[in-house]
């Protein structure tokens, strides 16, 4: 996801996506520590989302 798009979307909508990608997050972790993982650069692209998506709501909040 792009930093442009993320700072479209109102802060409820930002909220929403910081929850679902936390759930993501830690759904490929468990995958991840039981050896699942099919895609490991996922765990990456989520992780990078998630920190745009926070640093947004910073930015918004400021």
């Amino acid at each position: 996801m792009k930093a442009a798009q993320i700072r479209e979307q109102t802060v409820e909508e930002l909220r929403d996506k910081e929850r679902e990608l936390a759930e993501q997050l830690f759904a490929l972790r468990l995958q991840q520590v039981t050896g699942q993982i099919e895609n490991p650069a996922k765990l990456r692209l989520v992780r990078r989302d998630l920190a745009r998506v926070l640093t947004v709501l910073r930015e918004k909040q400021a």
